[in-house]
């Protein structure tokens, strides 16, 4: 058999068809078309296949001893076919397909799991891949196209990445009752005496967060160093001090004994949105993103 010669997906139909009915009348209805175009199917298939399809035993059509050897690979083509189909259908509708997230570990067990929990819950043939890491080592993730999309902080640009910027409001915590609660807000003249705890001293966010002190003149007491703000609320949870993190991640906690206040001068922490710039972004990352996107909007500083 050449190339020209593979038979067509629709033959393939009306040949089971018709060994399922033993007729082509009732193949012909089954498949809700003509007989005369059953036939046709039928004629050009065995043409292509240069041998008979059918004997007529008992007034019936059975399939003819060449046509039993190829019917068990028949059938797992055409379901092999309509498997691809659901699948392709279920990717239309962004109902299945594999989702790659590198993201801060704060994220992965704060604010990011009820976010995915969210997604996928009319999605139930999506799956997903989530992997905490440090902002460098999903940097190189992107770079790699190792993964879809990141959620990482202290991003400045890169010419491998494409990214969005969001802008999530911070305040002040403390453990449940203490003095800091009778303020509406809290400045860093307000902390002065305070043990702090706060994020490390090479990040981004403590260096903005010093510079507020230093313009208040004020003290800056340096207690505990952590990396991530999830960190910073347990320890806090536990009567360490206080902090200025993310509000995304202290409304996390405040079942657990921990209370906040907004923070003055505003300190926006600044987190990025990032994926390879070179691979085409999949309907269903986009989807995602826009589903992060909306999940802290409300946060926004």
């Amino acid at each position: 058999m050449t190339s020209r010669n593979i038979p067509k997906i629709r033959q393939l139909e009306a040949l089971m068809s018709v060994i399922a009915s033993g007729s082509m009348t009732a193949a012909a209805a089954n498949l809700g078309i003509s007989q005369p175009a059953i036939s046709r199917l039928l004629s050009d298939l065995a043409k292509d296949f240069d041998f008979q399809l059918f004997e007529k035993r008992d007034g019936q059509l059975r399939p003819s001893q060449e046509i039993q050897v190829l019917e068990a690979d028949i059938r797992r083509v055409l379901e092999l076919m309509r498997h691809i189909a659901d699948v392709s259908a279920d990717i239309t509708r962004h109902k299945a397909g594999h989702l790659r997230i590198a993201c801060l570990p704060g994220f992965a067990t704060s604010h990011l799991p009820k976010v995915v929990a969210d997604f996928l819950r009319d999605r139930p043939g999506i799956t997903m891949t989530i992997e905490p890491d440090r902002p460098e080592r999903i940097l190189e993730w992107m770079v790699n196209e190792q993964y879809d999309f990141g959620i990482t902080d202290g991003f400045f640009g890169h010419p491998a990445i494409d990214h969005i910027e969001l802008n999530l409001r911070t305040v002040c915590i403390f453990p449940t009752g203490h003095r800091l609660e009778a303020l509406h807000e809290i400045s860093p003249s307000d902390l002065a005496e305070e043990p702090m705890v706060h994020t490390r001293k090479d990040s981004v966010f403590f260096s903005q967060l010093s510079s507020r002190f230093q313009m208040a003149k004020s003290n800056f007491n340096s207690h505990v160093e952590v990396r991530q703000f999830t960190a910073a609320c347990e320890l806090i949870c536990n009567g360490v001090g206080v902090s200025v993190v993310s509000e995304l991640d202290a409304v996390q906690y405040t079942e657990k004994g921990l209370s906040f206040r907004p923070f003055t001068p505003a300190l926006p922490h600044r987190i990025s949105l990032v994926r390879p710039i070179h691979k085409a972004p999949s309907m269903l990352t986009k989807e995602f993103i826009a589903h992060f996107e909306k999940s802290v909007e409300s946060f926004r500083a």
